[in-house]
Parts: C-alpha cells; sequence; structure tokens
C-alpha cells in the first residue's frame, strides 16, 4: 500500500507577490563594493534603523553587554560552550596530518592548516540567536584561525546583550553590531573600517542565505542554507504528546518551516495532529509556528518502519528525530540526514541550544551530498610531495612522460623526460636539441 498522508502541505497563495530576492541583494552587493563603508551605513539605517558612531563594539561596549545579562544567563552560556567546545576538539582530534613513504624515497604528506580569517553571522531579527555564536565562532576558534569576526543585527534598534556575550567568550577578535546583506557583503568584499575575510559561516534569512550564495567563489562558506527542517520518524510506540511538542519546537523558527512526521502507526499520527492543533491555542510563537505547520507540515502513514527509512532518506531533512523501538537502528538504515537525535530522551532543541553537536546543518535535501558545519570546514587540507631518491624520480619520469603525452600534454611529459634523463639516462631528442642550441 502507498504512503497514506494524513496531512499535506499547502500549495502556494496564487499571485502572492513575493520580493525578488537575488535582484534586492546583488544591488546591495554592488553598492557596497563600490562604497564600501558608506554603502554599509545606509541599507543599516535602511533595513534595522541603525547607524552608530562605529559598527564595531569596543571592549567597553563589550563588558556593559555581559554586565547586562543575569549571572545565570553567563553561567549557562559558558556551560553550552564547553559542551561544543568538548565536541569540536573531538572532531579535531579526529583529524591528523601523516607523512608515508609511498615508494622507496617517494614522500608523500598532508596537513590540515586553518582558515586565517573567518567572519561568523549570528541572526537576530526575530529571535536572538546566541546559539549561533557558539556553534561558528567556538568551533573556528577550535579549528585554529587566528582571526574571527563576528557580525549580529540590532533587534528593534537595540543591543541583543547575551548575544554579544556569547560571542565574546567564544572568542571573537571583533564584534559589530550589524546584520543583512550589508553584513555579509562587508565582510566578504572588505570595506574601509571593516576587513575582508576569508569564509563566512552562520545562518540567516532569505537574503543573508541569498548574499552568501552569490559571494561564493570570492569567498568560502559553510552552507547554502534554507529554512529549519524537522522530520520525525515513529512506530506505535511513540507518545504523540512528544511528537507534537518537538514538531512545534521547530516549526516557531519561521512561518516556511518544513515539518513532517513519518510513522507506521495510524493512532500516533492522527492523536499528533489533533495534539498540534491543541498546543497552538496556547502557544506565545503560535503566529509563527501555526503557519508553519499549516502550509509545511506532513504526517504520513507507511506500512513498515523499512518504509520509512526509506521516505526518510528521500526527505533528506536537516534534522531527523526517531522515536522508536529500536531508534539506533536508524545508523544502519538511514544515510541522508543533517543531524540524527535517538529516541525520545533527545530533541532537536538540544542540538540546536545545548547539547555540543553543530546546529548549522543542510537543508532542502543538501543532506544527500554535504554535512554540517564542523571544525573540518574552518580547515585546508593541504598536501605536499618529495623525492627523495634519484632512481625513483627517474621512474617517476618516465612513467609522467608515457601519462602525459596519451593526453598530448607536451609540457607535462618534458618536465617527467627531464627526471628520466639525469637519474636513468635515458635519451630524448628535445633534450639534445635543447642543450645543443644553449
Amino acid at each position: 500500500m502507498p504512503a497514506r498522508f494524513l496531512k499535506s502541505k499547502q500549495s502556494p497563495v496564487p499571485g502572492s507577490a513575493q520580493p525578488d530576492v537575488g535582484s534586492i541583494v546583488r544591488s546591495v552587493i554592488d553598492d557596497v563594493r563600490a562604497n564600501g563603508d558608506a554603502a554599509v551605513r545606509k541599507y543599516s539605517e535602511k533595513f534595522d534603523k541603525w547607524s552608530p558612531a562605529s559598527f564595531k563594539l569596543s571592549q567597553a561596549d563589550i563588558e556593559a553587554s555581559i554586565a547586562q545579562c543575569s549571572a545565570q544567563t553567563i553561567e549557562d552560556i559558558k556551560q553550552v560552550q564547553d559542551n561544543v567546545r568538548a565536541f569540536a576538539q573531538a572532531q579535531k582530534d579526529s583529524l591528523k596530518d601523516f607523512e608515508f613513504e609511498s615508494q622507496p624515497g617517494v614522500i608523500l604528506g598532508q596537513k590540515n592548516l586553518p582558515i586565517n580569517t573567518v567572519g561568523a553571522y549570528i541572526p537576530g531579527g526575530r529571535y536572538p540567536l546566541l546559539a549561533s555564536a557558539h556553534m561558528t565562532i567556538l568551533t573556528a576558534k577550535v579549528a585554529g584561525v587566528p582571526h574571527v569576526i563576528g557580525c549580529t543585527p540590532p533587534i528593534a534598534g537595540k543591543v541583543p546583550h547575551a548575544t554579544v556575550a556569547a560571542m565574546y567568550f567564544a572568542g571573537a577578535d571583533e564584534i559589530y553590531l550589524l546584520g543583512g546583506v550589508q553584513a555579509i557583503a562587508a565582510m566578504a568584499l572588505g570595506t574601509e573600517s571593516i576587513r575582508k575575510v576569508d569564509f563566512i559561516a552562520g545562518p540567516g534569512n532569505a537574503f543573508v542565505a541569498e548574499g552568501k550564495r552569490q559571494l561564493f567563489g570570492e569567498i568560502g562558506i559553510d552552507l547554502f542554507a534554507g529554512p529549519t527542517e524537522i522530520l520525525i520518524i515513529t512506530d506505535e510506540t511513540a507518545n504523540p504528546f512528544t511528537v507534537a511538542t518537538d514538531i512545534l519546537s521547530q516549526a516557531e523558527h519561521g512561518p516556511d518551516s518544513p515539518s513532517v512526521v513519518i510513522t507506521t502507526s495510524e493512532h500516533v499520527a492522527r492523536e499528533s495532529i489533533r495534539i498540534i492543533d491543541e498546543i497552538l491555542k496556547g502557544l506565545s510563537t503560535a503566529d509563527v509556528a501555526g503557519v508553519s505547520w499549516a502550509q509545511h507540515g506532513e504526517v504520513i502513514v507507511v506500512d513498515s518502519i523499512e518504509e520509512a527509512w526509506k521516505l526518510g532518506d528521500e526527505y533528506a531533512s536537516e534534522h531527523v528525530q526517531v522515536f522508536t523501538r529500536r531508534p539506533r537502528d536508524a545508523l544502519d538504515n538511514m544515510t541522508a540526514y543533517g543531524a540524527l537525535f535517538l529516541g525520545e530522551n533527545t530533541c532537536v532543541s538540544y542540538g540546536d541550544k545545548v547539547i555540543g553537536t553543530n546546529h548549522v546543518l543542510p537543508t532542502r535535501k543538501a543532506a544527500r551530498y554535504t554535512g554540517g558545519l564542523w571544525v573540518g570546514k574552518y580547515l585546508r587540507t593541504v598536501t605536499y610531495q618529495e623525492v627523495r631518491n634519484d632512481v625513483a624520480s627517474g621512474e617517476l619520469g618516465r612513467l609522467c612522460g608515457r601519462a602525459a603525452r596519451v593526453e598530448n600534454f607536451e609540457g607535462h611529459a618534458r618536465s617527467g623526460d627531464l627526471r628520466a634523463h639525469r637519474h636513468l639516462k635515458d635519451e630524448f631528442a628535445w633534450i639534445s636539441t635543447a642543450e645543443g642550441n644553449l
């Protein structure tokens, strides 16, 4: 029997006006490229109503923000950052430089070098997402990045004190109260007052994501990000109240956040829908979560857990929670996801906020070809080689000459010929002719 949709996502409203995000972003980037700080200030005034004497926060500004936070908030920031740091360090420790002798006298090696300068974007338009400071800035510093610039927007014309504190304790070398495409463009291109970075990480709205996309190539980026996604896979053992609660935890991210339940139990499916509708009546973020659930929520009943795994891989969701009798079976049966959350003791919100794994993850089915942000994204894996043995160099030269001539790369072939001539006394007409003309 095919999968049954007890709830499907809605089609877009015909004729609904959508902003031309690409054109708007392109015009901002072009303006910042041409006019630097003046353009940055113009768009900050336009979009955020924010135009201080300096967008960069001084040490005194940072200390003032920290002083505005409660002792509990500071303690919690540090505890979460300890968790993130421990996981990021374990990731880094798994990456080893190495060198080996592939044949006598031929040395091949690999090194992992940190990116020199990174820009971290910490969003804050709807909510102060200080957790993103842990994920982007702290992970970069664990990777060994020597200079990290952090940008975050003001919220309703005010300084987001807790976010500033999180950026500082994460290790940001410079902090700017600057948001939107203007922040992305300033970091990517450099201005009179903001240094150019080599790489930008961090989530953001559609305009921020489009800015990163358009500037990719001039700088590196972590991911092409889209709206937050959640997929919950269940069997009959799942608690529908837990399913409902966790679905809404992600639906409140934005009105376009997909929320999907795949289950082998029609009872779990119907009860989850009923409870979601009840919870929304008293949820403070229902104006966002309700729209997201109505327009992008899906509940699908399948006949077997094997079908659930297969369908889950087709969704390739950013976050996948597994509420089944044996949740760890997902590790052997699923291959396309940003992050797995196994069992009802675990929730996406832990990954978003506190547990230590990174919450910058692939969306829009990008999990089919990439993972999320991690220490390795801030490292450049480079190689080196050295041929110490004359005979080995000559033998490689012979091989290079033959291989390159098959591809009609005569210049490449001659580099190999020269080593074969020097070390193995091979004769080549082009060498004799060239030497005779010198």
